[in-house]
């Protein structure tokens, strides 16, 4: 059983932070790197990528967005509950190195995730540069840690209620007409929004690391739903990822195979909302 020792909500209910106690996690966790979970004994297994790491008070930080069952039945946990079951690090160790400026683009619940990869680029000595993007400022997280780790930080709200109006692919243009030099761009965030990035990172020649996170199911490569193709070979994000080459990625049918189970999920959540 690993107990919550905090619990905040970084948006309107459905963007939510848990810290946890696991101290053997936290020693050897990694950024980038995940944990597998189940909430109760007859709970899924459902991989989330960490967002903070304590490993003096052996504590990790999980960012979620409520999005179908599971993710709801542990938003529902209270500070002093605890999780059944937690078990990591899983997926492969990015080892970072110096590059010169990179650029980390987030979007969404993905920003979290950046932010710890981020964490593990600055410590290779690499110089940071951060654009992060939600619908509206209210869905925005995690502002103050970015532009604290960041030399400097762009904002981009898709209804222009806060920062630049428009997508983060506009603040990544920006750069480009300020002629910026750009050794490395880090993209995490919906699978649309990483598309649209490499597209462009592509076209300017800019080296793209994506972490395919959000594709995970059972961490384990076992069943399957987290294949996805890299250079024209079958890969599985949990375990030969979740960081891969953007160029590589074919998002295109990422994005097919993504959307296969969307209706089953909100019937799930549905369902579990209406048996309270």
């Amino acid at each position: 059983m690993h107990t919550i020792i905090d619990r905040r909500e970084l948006t309107k209910g459905d963007m939510i932070s848990l810290t946890i106690e696991a101290p053997a996690i936290a020693r050897k966790i990694h950024p980038g790197q995940f944990v597998v979970l189940r909430v109760n004994e007859t709970g899924e297994r459902t991989p989330l990528t960490v967002a903070y790491k304590d490993d003096v008070h052996g504590t990790i930080t999980i960012i979620f967005q409520v999005l179908g069952k599971t993710t709801a039945m542990l938003a529902s946990l209270k500070i002093g509950e605890a999780i059944k079951d937690l078990v990591g690090p899983l997926g492969c160790d990015e080892r970072f190195t110096k590059v010169g400026t990179v650029v980390g683009i987030g979007g969404g619940s993905g920003i979290a995730v950046l932010h710890h990869i981020l964490q593990g680029s600055k410590e290779a000595g690499n110089t940071l540069i951060g654009i992060v993007g939600a619908r509206e400022k209210a869905l925005l997280i995690l502002e103050d840690e970015m532009d604290a780790l960041c030399e400097r930080l762009l904002i981009t709200t898709d209804d222009g209620s806060y920062g630049m109006h428009g997508l983060v692919t506009d603040a990544l243009t920006q750069l480009v007409e300020e002629q910026v030099h750009v050794d490395q761009v880090i993209a995490v965030g919906p699978l649309v929004m990483m598309r649209a990035v490499c597209e462009m990172t592509k076209l300017y020649g800019i080296p793209t690391l994506v972490s395919l996170n959000p594709i995970m199911v059972d961490g384990t490569g076992m069943c399957g739903g987290c294949r996805v193709t890299v250079g024209g070979e079958t890969r599985f994000a949990c375990v030969d990822g979740p960081h891969f080459d953007g160029h590589q990625v074919d998002f295109d049918e990422l994005m097919r195979r993504n959307t296969m189970y969307l209706r089953d999920e909100r019937t799930s959540l549905l369902t579990s909302i209406k048996a309270k």
